[in-house]
């Protein structure tokens, strides 16, 4: 997982523009396996619930995201922090190969595993030419 710069001062986000958060920014490690029916994309997302995390898809762009807190357990203290409180994004720009009304989503121990089924190919046809 890497850390994208952010911050409150002038200049502090990418490309020079005014930061508006006061967490860090990650962006999650993240796996594609190639399969003969699908794209299955394996995301990091430690400390992150499945109710916390928005995943959209819009004009073929897929982006996770989600808020991430250190976790708390009761009748233990904290002796090493390695999870970082913060907000966790990844955009992916989807082929159109990928049948995005048959995605499917499950989280499971911090991971989020999507299903990107490839579209089905339908049978050759011959296009009619008319005269104009």
């Amino acid at each position: 997982m890497t850390e994208r710069q952010s911050g409150t001062g002038a200049g502090a986000a990418r490309g020079g523009a005014e930061a508006t958060r006061t967490r860090p920014i990650y962006t999650p490690a993240a796996d594609i396996y190639d399969t003969e029916d699908a794209l299955v994309l394996v995301v990091e997302l430690p400390g992150i619930r499945a109710d916390e995390l928005d995943v959209r898809l819009d004009k073929r762009v897929l982006t996770i995201a989600g808020h991430g807190s250190a976790a708390r357990y009761e009748g233990y203290s904290l002796a090493v922090c390695e999870y970082k409180p913060g907000d966790y994004e990844r955009t992916f720009n989807l082929p159109d190969m990928i049948d995005d009304e048959a995605i499917e989503a499950v989280m499971k121990d911090g991971l989020l595993r999507l299903t990107l089924p490839k579209a089905k190919a339908g049978p050759a046809r011959t296009i009619s030419v008319k005269v104009g």
